[in-house]
């Protein structure tokens, strides 16, 4: 029996991811993080800042999903990941600045997101083909073949290792108390998802935009640039300090 495309496997992984997601905020902000770099006294409406969040990265998620969905042939409904990421930052940066919060927020989020994408991206493996997030093909020796005979880049699994790795430098570097990632961790955890997306991109099968990318290709690279921006804006505001 084939471990791919089975009934509700992906709904396991989401829920797992979640789970992981729960544990590593709990972990990271009750044992690991300082309480001086907790940002939950520069949030005035916490309520209100999360569902902004949420209503953000779910309109980014479905608008990238279904926008790549239909540049690459198929008139359906889609949900992006790197697509939810950039909806919920543009809509906490719009939070912050109609409430007036200067500083970053997003350290509690940054070992919470590199779990949720190291495990959800399993469920996006087992699933399969029908979960159109598979790679294109090839022949290098560690290639699977999802059920239709042709051996493919694991795009997948790449992807999860990539940021379970971020997960464990995190938790490295929190334990150290590192004062730059501690202050940055969120923009280094984003920087490094769209970093890595980028790259595993020109392995998927999807319909090209500008020249060699595609639509997520994009993406990536404003997520990079965010980043770094922001990064860039925090070490500046320390030396006029």
């Amino acid at each position: 029996m084939s471990y791919f495309g089975l009934p509700y496997i992906h709904a396991v992984f989401d829920v797992a991811a979640w789970l992981a997601s729960m544990a590593a905020f709990w972990w990271t902000t009750r044992l690991l993080i300082p309480a001086e770099a907790l940002p939950a006294n520069r949030v005035t409406h916490p309520g209100l800042y999360a569902v902004t969040a949420g209503a953000g990265a779910l309109c980014g998620a479905m608008f990238f999903g279904t926008a790549n969905a239909l540049l690459s042939g198929m008139h359906a409904l889609g949900f992006s990941m790197v697509g939810g990421i950039a909806g919920a930052i543009a809509a906490v940066e719009a939070f912050k600045r109609f409430t007036g919060i200067r500083s970053s927020t997003g350290i509690v989020f940054a070992a919470p997101f590199a779990a949720t994408v190291a495990v959800g991206r399993l469920g996006c493996f087992f699933s399969g083909l029908a979960d159109f997030t598979y790679g294109t093909p090839t022949g290098v020796p560690w290639a699977v073949d999802f059920g239709d005979g042709i051996p493919r880049h694991p795009v997948q699994l790449y992807e999860s290792l990539a940021m379970a790795a971020m997960l464990v430098v995190l938790i490295q570097r929190f334990v150290a108390r590192d004062p730059f990632w501690l202050k940055n961790g969120f923009y280094l955890t984003v920087g490094w998802y769209g970093l890595q997306r980028f790259v595993w991109e020109f392995f998927k099968p999807y319909a090209t935009l500008a020249g060699p990318f595609n639509l997520f290709h994009l993406v990536c690279l404003g997520l990079v640039l965010y980043a770094a921006v922001m990064i860039r804006r925090g070490s500046r505001a320390c030396t006029m300090a």
